[in-house]
């Protein structure tokens, strides 16, 4: 595998709940209106995530759930569960369906993670989100139409590239994911102007591509 070869996330298993069972539906706390459920499992789980963001912005539905599992895909419980499960609430199966299209869709064609080296060991996700959904918009604490910077990488990478970023862009942290995640890798959220945003996911890849060729470097002074 070559340096920055795309790698695509797969989805795992897909169902929808045309009317969700009135315990269940209590459980979850959805809201009155929302009688129909999606549910998506992924082998990349912020792959999933950006993804799922999209869905909302192509149907009437809202993430009403979704973690990563502990230790990622390769430790997962089962053949169909990867490193994360997602559930998307709609109003009727119509609009879920369309809202897991969405999801799919984007996690195909636009959700691309990158590899850092040519034995594949070392992966980021430098991602440009040029305008949010409710979800991602809730989770950075922004007004859904904002930009963001969806960066993921291994902690050390992650951690000096997030730097670099923000010394990059005229960019603003939203979150940052501490070392170590449910699946080991660490990363932030920025938010700015779209060219803003896209200047700090430029700098983040080329911070991780400058650790995979020379990792043991440092400079006092």
């Amino acid at each position: 595998m070559a340096i920055l070869d795309p790698i695509k996330a797969r989805p795992l298993a897909v169902r929808l709940i045309s009317s969700v069972d009135a315990g269940l539906h209590a459980e979850l706390k959805l809201k009155p209106e929302q009688r129909s459920l999606g549910l998506i499992t992924a082998d990349i789980d912020d792959a999933l995530y950006v993804s799922i963001d999209e869905a909302t912005k192509k149907a009437e539905v809202e993430v009403v759930y979704a973690k990563s599992f502990y230790a990622g895909a390769a430790h997962a419980s089962g053949p169909l569960s990867g490193e994360i499960i997602a559930m998307l609430a709609g109003p009727n199966p119509g609009e879920v369906q369309a809202g897991i299209q969405a999801a799919l869709d984007y996690l195909e064609n636009e959700a691309i993670w990158y590899s850092a080296n040519e034995a594949n060991s070392l992966t980021f996700f430098p991602h440009l989100i040029a305008r949010t959904g409710s979800y991602l918009s809730g989770v950075a604490g922004i007004t859904p139409g904002e930009p963001l910077s969806y960066l993921i990488a291994p902690p050390l990478e992650a951690t000096y590239a997030l730097d670099q970023a923000m010394k990059a862009a005229n960019v603003r942290l939203c979150l940052y994911f501490a070392p170590p995640s449910e699946t080991n890798f660490s990363g932030g959220l920025l938010t700015g102007t779209q060219a803003a945003c896209k200047a700090a996911c430029d700098a983040f890849q080329e911070t991780v591509l400058d650790i995979a060729r020379n990792p043991i470097y440092f400079m006092l002074g």
